[in-house]
């Protein structure tokens, strides 16, 4: 195991797509049935609706009622365009029904450039991200709730039931504005597509400017996604995506290649003060039984806590 000063180190399981899209809800279950019997904590389910994924809010109530103590994470849930005071009946009856087992992560706007369309906004994406997560989080943790604001109006309004302990509110986003934003209302960050040296100056920038605005976030809440390049499957293909995805970066600090490079990227990361890692496989996974005993054997050994 491997120690971190900044608290328990998690390494969770991030979902890509499906081998073929008719078979999507099979794989789904067999992955979750193979999860639920290995040593892995968590999954992470991403936004993603155009690329053959489970819907991340939907696929956390069937991934939490189908296993009995996997968490669920949301990497990331884009929160613009989406109703919050509804998102919040809905986290609220998950994590009453999974309790301490709702991991949501919000980011201001989609990933991919063909699915913005599917979130309209009535107004500036910031303006909109910061009061649906204020209307949220109040829901979420107030008896009653009136908020006249920019976008969302409320009188007296309940959501019942909530969960007895407060759910973590976690944001993605890697600009400086999106990172100072995670210090002054989120709980937790969970980067994507950042190399070490990045997610250690991103931490920094957020509990700066946590400290600037009279609050703190927890030690270990601070995570990012890794790309792993399966063994026996195209690396070349895996870099090329990182690259699209931030053509100003080496790839190669983005993407772990194979088991022993992904192990690499992750200690790298820990030494920036990142405790927490989704690492999502480059390409589908043909047998996730086979792939999560591989996952644990290479991986498990840099958990701690």
């Amino acid at each position: 195991m491997v120690a971190s000063p900044h608290g328990k180190v998690r390494i969770g399981i991030g979902l890509l797509g499906a081998r073929s899209l008719p078979d999507l809800g099979t794989e789904f279950d067999e992955l979750l049935d193979a999860l639920d019997k290995s040593a892995v904590d968590s999954l992470w389910l991403a936004d993603l609706p155009s690329t053959g994924v489970v819907e991340s809010t939907v696929g956390s109530a069937w991934a939490a009622a189908r296993t009995r103590r996997l968490k669920v994470g949301t990497g990331v849930t884009v929160l613009p365009g989406r109703n919050p005071m509804l998102l919040a009946a809905e986290l609220a009856s998950l994590a009453v029904l999974a309790p301490k087992r709702i991991l949501p992560v919000f980011g201001i706007r989609a990933a991919s450039p063909h699915d913005r369309q599917l979130y309209p906004v009535p107004g500036r994406l910031a303006a909109v991200f910061e009061e649906s997560v204020t209307v949220l989080r109040r829901l979420l943790t107030e008896d009653s709730v009136t908020h006249h604001g920019e976008f969302f109006t409320l009188d007296d309004a309940t959501i019942v039931p909530r969960p007895a302990r407060p759910l973590d509110l976690w944001f993605g986003g890697r600009a400086d504005a999106g990172l100072r934003r995670a210090g002054r209302l989120a709980d937790g960050w969970l980067a994507s597509f950042l190399t070490p040296a990045e997610t250690a100056r991103g931490r920094a920038v957020i509990e700066q400017a946590a400290r600037d605005a009279g609050r703190t976030i927890d030690d270990d809440h601070y995570g990012t996604n890794i790309w792993l390049a399966v063994p026996g499957t195209d690396t070349d293909a895996a870099l090329a995506r990182a690259a699209l995805q931030r053509p100003d970066a080496d790839p190669r600090e983005l993407v772990g290649i194979g088991w022993d490079g992904t192990a690499e990227l992750i200690r790298r990361h820990l030494d920036g003060g990142i405790t927490k890692f989704v690492v999502r496989p480059s390409a589908p996974v043909d047998d996730w039984a086979a792939y999560l005993d591989e996952f644990t054997a290479e991986l498990g050994p840099l958990e701690s806590g």
